[in-house]
């Protein structure tokens, strides 16, 4: 049987971990596009080593590290430079992911979830059918980026504005989750959503 990849995407501090941590709990591989941003600009990288040349070499931290948090004030307030940051993230991303799911088929895997922030954004949503997106209420995002991320309300909203709006997300979304209530709640409308992507795929 060959691997089959869903895809899982939201909006910022939607909810998408509490998600994947409750599909890898149930079985499935989640290979994570966000922690795939940080393996390609890893010290030592070549990701990292173009990163620097476009940012300049203020963008690193004492110990060698991309500094995150410097980078994405920069990039959330210049499109030009968020596409710059794009143009060189996004296709070393796709590559890993590559790799990783063509380990996860050759260790036979059969089903697999692939979590992005941007899945939609990047006209992916169609290569990652069926498509599961958590939503919530923006007012829910804002005081959990706030707290999560020790961001402003302004650079919390931002964030949130630099993406498609949720309801966008939704509309092209096979599944919704909703996790504006409790964790047990979204965990179980996990397990409802996975049953019926396993049902749907003949598994």
């Amino acid at each position: 049987m060959s691997l089959h990849v869903f895809g899982l995407t939201g909006g910022l501090a939607s909810g998408k971990s509490t998600v994947a941590a409750r599909l890898r709990a149930l079985g499935v591989p989640v290979v994570d596009a966000d922690q795939l941003a940080r393996e390609v600009v890893a010290p030592g990288t070549p990701g990292l080593a173009a990163v620097v040349e476009a940012f300049g070499p203020s963008v690193l931290l004492p110990d060698g590290s991309l500094d995150r948090a410097q980078v994405a004030a920069r990039v959330f307030s210049d499109a030009s430079l968020r596409r710059r940051l794009n143009a060189i993230v996004h296709p070393r991303i796709a590559e890993a992911s590559a790799a990783r799911m063509a380990d996860l088929a050759a260790r036979g895997e059969a089903l697999a979830c692939y979590e992005a922030a941007l899945l939609v954004e990047n006209g992916l949503a169609d290569a990652f059918r069926p498509l599961v997106v958590v939503a919530v209420a923006e007012d829910v995002q804002v005081a959990r980026a706030m707290a999560r991320d020790h961001a402003t309300e302004e650079q919390a909203r931002s964030r949130i504005a630099a993406q498609l709006p949720l309801a966008t997300k939704v509309a092209t979304a096979d599944y919704v989750i909703d996790n504006g209530g409790t964790r047990e709640e979204t965990e179980r409308r996990t397990d409802e959503v996975l049953g019926e992507i396993r049902k749907r795929l003949g598994m």
